[in-house]
Formats: C-alpha cells, structure tokens, sequence
C-alpha cells in the first residue's frame, strides 16, 4: 500500500485539535514534501525521520514522498509530528504490515538513533484524546504527566522500534500502571512572620475569598514575607483545577508530575515586557498569568513594572481569561490568578517611618503614585499598609497562628462559597452580588455613606459587597452585616488613599 493515515494532535492554545497525518509514496524522483502548514521545527522532522529510520535498521523508500498534516488551515509547530511520519512512510512502504491502527494516536520527537523524546502540552493532548476514546502513544518521559487524566489509555515507548513492534503485534506496548510521584510540598509558615496582625488578616481575606491584595509599607516590613506564604494558605486545589493549572504549564513545558496539585505561585521581574505576563509570540504561548492559573501572581516593586503591563492585567482581573491575538494566530488562554503586589510608599521608600529618613518632595510620590492607574487601583479589592515591626515584637519569642489554622477557616469559607454558588467570592458576577451579598440595613446604611464620602465607582461599590461576604463566610454569617461591610470599607480606604 502506498498511502498510509494516521492520527495526531496539534496545540492550538489550551486546545488539542485532531491531525490527520497523510503518507503517500510515488513513483519518480527521490523527494520528500511536507504539507499542511508546517512551522519550521516541523519541516526539520524530515532529516531527523530519514536518520532515525535508517539507523533502527529500516530502509528509507527513494520515493517520491508527500506528507499532508490536516486539516491544512491549522499551524502545525514542534517536532511531535516525528513519530506518526516515521510510522506513516514504514507502513506506506510495507515495512510494517499492519494495518494503520484507528484506535490509536502517535505524539513524540525523534532523535536521529530513533529514540523518542519528551514534548510539551502531552496532558492537554492526552485530555482531548481521552475524550475520543482512543489509546495515546507517546514518549515514555512523558508517561507520567499523561497518565493525570483519569481513564486514559496511555502506552509510553522508548523508541520508534518499540512502537513498530507493537503495531506488527510482536511486541505490545504495555499500558502505563504508574502513577505520579507523591511529593511533600513544603510551604512557608504564617508563624513564621511576628507582628503585622492587620496584614494577616488581609491575608486569611484573599485566601478565603480569592481577592487580590496590595501592600504597602517601608523596606523590611515583611511584605515579601507575607506574600510568599499566601500559597500555603489557600485551600487544596480540585481535580478540575489541578488539571487545567497542569494542562497550561505543561504548554509551556513546565509541568512536573510531583507537583500536581500545588497552586502555582509566579513572582516576574518587574523588568517584565507585557507579552511576558499576558502571553504573545508568533506562536502564542500562555504568560506568567496564565502560568498562574488557579494560583498567586506575585508582583513586587509594583510601581516599577511598566505602565503599559500593569494595564494589560485590567481586563484578565475582570474576567478570567486572556485572549492573545497576532497577525496570523490567535489563542485564548485561562488566567483565574490572584493578584497579590507590594510596594513603598514613595521612591526612596521611608515615607511614614519614624526615622524621619524620606525626603521626597509631594510631588515625586504623587509622580510614584500615579504609576498606578486609576483603573488598575479599583480593581484591587484589599489594601493594607505594612508598618514597621516594633523591636520588641521581633524580639518576642513566642510564634503567631500557624498557617495551617489559618488554611482550615479559609477552606471552611470556601466551601460555603461553594456550596452557595459554585464559586469564589472574587469570581461573582453583578447579578450574583445582589443575589449573594445583599448587607442587613445596617450594613447598607454604611455602605451608602461610605459611597458618598469616599467617592467610590460601581467596581468599588460590588468588591466591597463581595469581600464583605467573604468576611462573613469567615465568621459563619448567613447575612452580610454591618461590622462586615466595616472592615471591608477599611480595606477599600486604605486602596483610595
């Protein structure tokens, strides 16, 4: 036979689309034709096929040789399209007398000694595969990360003789029995961290409720420290979660198996370019908020990033998700972070302290200050200012509330979330915040007052609404009262001024 079809996927953002790989084998000059819009990495495949045929001992056909990748208006990039070329031009030859096997789909780079090499975004192909019922061959290395979706049929190989002995039936590829490697995941403690009892409980309300979080405060107040131990207080990720926060890293070949299950935490250089955080290139790949996905995006030095990246983060803030869109591609990547910044209050950073060491002018911290938009600012839910920790504080040698108590409250208030809407406090519509997050009189009494005297926006007017709900989670509270809505004006005040 001289045409030979097999199946393969693609990545096309987070999705997997199925490839058709077409060999076909004619008479006439020796050529070898690649079709079906190939990036440049795929046209290589043609040399590392031809090495990794000839030196397993096969014969490399002097055909004339076209293979089509459909369908033809999807960009085919990376060489993961090795493996079903290699096994198209053997069966369309009759080096291999199987038949092309439709129960089965064929991802992995070739070395040029025909061993098969690991390649990014197996666990989002692996997840489109599974739906359409078929077996998933693949490289060995890459066995582990595709065998987290559950009721996947996974045969790993070592090389392509391993995989043309199971087509011809001689050898049968056995189904992968491992599992991933449990791991420990050690996380920074919140005991660790003395005094900031204000800043704490910010914290516990971003963990509880999904908010995202600014501080502010002097050099060594314990801002970074603060931030790095938000992971360790949020409750454990859902198989649903862990599987998309997965599926992206592993686009961006990031993805190890022992970490499934632990909430991603990013922390870019504030030198980071735009397309860094949000996501671009000819071939769209996710940005660090997208690698965030379902967990912390740390920011520090806020006001030093660039104004231009701090505005592309409004609109994934808001929604969820980001849309990268180029010239010739597009993709829309999942980005549910939370955002948690720190910054000094003004250049030279002692603004406030009571060594009296600042001496910017107003205007060099208003010209500081007004790096960050107004539109940026109300999107933010809490503020907190992180003062100086007084010497006899850090000289105490008792130790504050452990993070894994803090982690049980806030996992208790997720789950009335949950079992409420289905979903953090932070991710509420308009619609469910007035189904939700209704306050008693009081509460809207206060609320009004706070509205006129602090000139806040319809955004201030719903976040203030969702983190006062969440503090009322917290404290067990069906109804959203007054000292409620209080603290999380407090908040909201610290965010204007």
């Amino acid at each position: 036979m001289s045409l030979a079809i097999l199946k393969s996927r693609a990545l096309d953002g987070l999705a997997a689309p199925e490839v058709t790989v077409e060999v076909h084998l004619a008479p006439g000059l020796p050529a070898f034709t690649l079709v079906g819009l190939p990036e440049t990495e795929v046209k290589e495949s043609r040399d590392r096929v031809r090495a990794a045929i000839q030196n397993c001992g096969f014969e490399f056909p002097a055909r004339r040789i076209t293979v089509n990748l459909a369908p033809a208006d999807l960009p085919k990039e990376s060489g993961r399209f090795d493996l079903p070329i290699a096994l198209g031009i053997l069966l369309a030859s009759g080096q291999l007398r199987a038949g092309a096997p439709a129960d089965l789909e064929f991802v992995g780079e070739l070395s040029l000694s025909g061993g098969l090499r690991a390649v990014r975004g197996t666990l989002a192909m692996c997840l489109a595969a599974s739906g359409g019922g078929c077996a998933f061959v693949l490289p060995r290395d890459c066995a582990a990360e595709a065998a987290l979706v559950r009721h996947a049929r996974i045969l790993p190989a070592s090389s392509l003789l391993e995989v043309c002995a199971h087509l011809d039936g001689s050898a049968p590829l056995a189904p992968f029995a491992g599992a991933a490697p449990a791991a420990a995941h050690p996380m920074a403690d919140l005991a660790e961290v003395k005094g900031q009892a204000q800043a704490k409980r910010a914290l516990e309300v971003a963990a509880a409720g999904g908010h995202s979080l600014l501080m502010s405060g002097p050099p060594g107040t314990g801002k970074s420290m603060l931030a790095q131990r938000l992971p360790g207080l949020l409750p454990p990720m859902s198989e649903r979660e862990a599987l998309e926060s997965a599926a992206v890293l592993s686009l961006a070949g990031l993805f190890e198996p022992a970490a499934w299950g632990r909430r991603p935490c990013r922390s870019p250089h504030h030198s980071a370019s735009a397309p860094a955080l949000v996501g671009g290139g000819g071939v769209p790949r996710p940005g660090e908020i997208s690698l965030a996905h379902h967990g912390v995006l740390f920011l520090d030095e806020l006001p030093e990033f660039d104004r231009r990246v701090l505005e592309a983060l409004r609109e994934p803030l808001e929604t969820g998700r980001i849309c990268v869109s180029r010239a010739a591609r597009r993709a829309d990547f999942p980005a549910a972070f939370q955002l948690v910044a720190a910054m000094n209050p003004c250049p030279c950073g002692w603004l406030g302290h009571a060594n009296g060491k600042c001496r910017c002018t107003p205007d060099q911290v208003a010209r500081y200050r007004g790096k960050l938009s107004g539109p940026f600012m109300d999107r933010i839910d809490l503020m907190v200012e992180v003062p100086a920790v007084p010497e006899r504080e850090l000289a105490a040698r008792g130790t504050g509330e452990s993070s894994a108590a803090v982690r049980e409250r806030a996992q208790s208030a997720r789950e009335r979330q949950s079992a409420r809407q289905g979903k953090p406090n932070a991710r509420l519509t308009p619609d469910e915040v007035d189904t939700h997050c209704l306050p008693d009189e009081a509460g809207a009494l206060l609320l009004k007052q706070a509205m006129l005297r602090l000139d806040l926006s319809a955004r201030a007017y719903h976040r203030i609404l969702k983190v006062a709900r969440t503090i009322a989670d917290l404290a067990a509270s069906d109804r959203v009262g007054g000292p409620h809505v209080a603290e999380a004006i407090q908040y909201r005040r610290g965010l204007g001024g």
